[in-house]
């Protein structure tokens, strides 16, 4: 267990009593980090008044959705895996700017459900002080729901969402961040369920042969590689492989982008171009 700086401890303790001041609380867990971190912390404060819920829609990997049902075994809190139905709706699989909207919107009206029909006081996610300066459409569905974000009004980074969880001892600590699968399209490529699979085929791949960030963009019969430039060499190693067994799935061309991975690339440009970042009201 790492120890913690004076002022993650303050950060750890502010967290600790805004976690106290819910009654009980539904936390949308992804498995992911962010809202492992929010998960964890509910379950050891909140007891049988917290409930973590994950929805295993086809834009969440398969892996991430086994994850989930693990870590909260482990920890100890009780856990309910829901399929949520954006796929259903004609506004999500078009892939507008906004499409994350779309998503959180069926995502926080099934967890509203959930709440008003078992007695929950509060939903929570695990949006953090990073997640508010990028394109992030799915923080105005969080705000027209009343989600609270315990993590931004306790003033946590990214860097300071790792450093707690290495000190708590939770095993994804150190997991690379994993955005759902839809934002591996283009936006205003439509998206399907047998596409989001080939995307996510396409990654197990690259899982597969050691690469240890990284997307697959979809660009029609272009799988677009992102890896980490320190694993170009690595890339280049198994290039024969890689391109055999990912144009097995579909694709015509692999590619690997020479910028190597950025999260959220393909937002790049959106705000410059009239799309601009909501500015939201994120509850504590």
């Amino acid at each position: 267990m790492s120890s913690m700086t004076p002022e993650l401890e303050q950060k750890y303790h502010a967290l600790l009593q805004i976690m106290r001041g819910y009654d009980s609380a539904i936390v949308a867990f992804s498995g992911g980090i962010d809202s492992s971190l929010v998960a964890y912390v509910a379950g050891q404060v909140l007891g049988d008044k917290a409930l973590a819920v994950t929805s295993g829609s086809a834009s969440l990997k398969r892996t991430d959705l086994a994850l989930s049902k693990r870590l909260s075994d482990d920890w100890g809190i009780a856990h309910q895996i829901i399929v949520t139905d954006e796929l259903t709706k004609a506004d999500y699989r078009a892939n507008p700017t906004n499409r994350c909207f779309h998503c959180k919107t069926s995502l926080y009206t099934e967890l509203d459900g959930i709440a008003r029909t078992r007695g929950y006081t509060h939903i929570l996610n695990g949006t953090n002080l990073d997640d508010l300066g990028d394109h992030r459409p799915g923080l105005i569905a969080a705000d027209n729901h009343a989600v609270k974000s315990p993590l931004v009004a306790a003033g946590f980074h990214k860097a300071d969402i790792r450093a707690l969880a290495k000190h708590l001892g939770l095993e994804n600590a150190d997991k690379p961040q994993a955005a759902c699968l839809s934002s591996r399209f283009p936006y205003g490529t439509a998206i399907n369920q047998e596409l989001l699979a080939q995307v996510e085929a396409a990654e197990n791949v690259l899982a597969e042969y050691g690469f240890s960030q990284f997307r697959v963009r979809h660009h029609g019969e272009v799988a677009r590689l992102e890896i980490l430039r320190e694993e170009f060499e690595l890339a280049v190693q198994h290039h024969e492989a890689l391109q055999r067994e990912i144009q097995a799935l579909g694709y015509r061309f692999v590619a690997m982008d020479l910028g190597g991975f950025r999260s959220g690339s393909l937002n790049e440009g959106l705000s410059s171009s009239g799309n601009a970042i909501p500015v939201v009201n994120v509850y504590p």
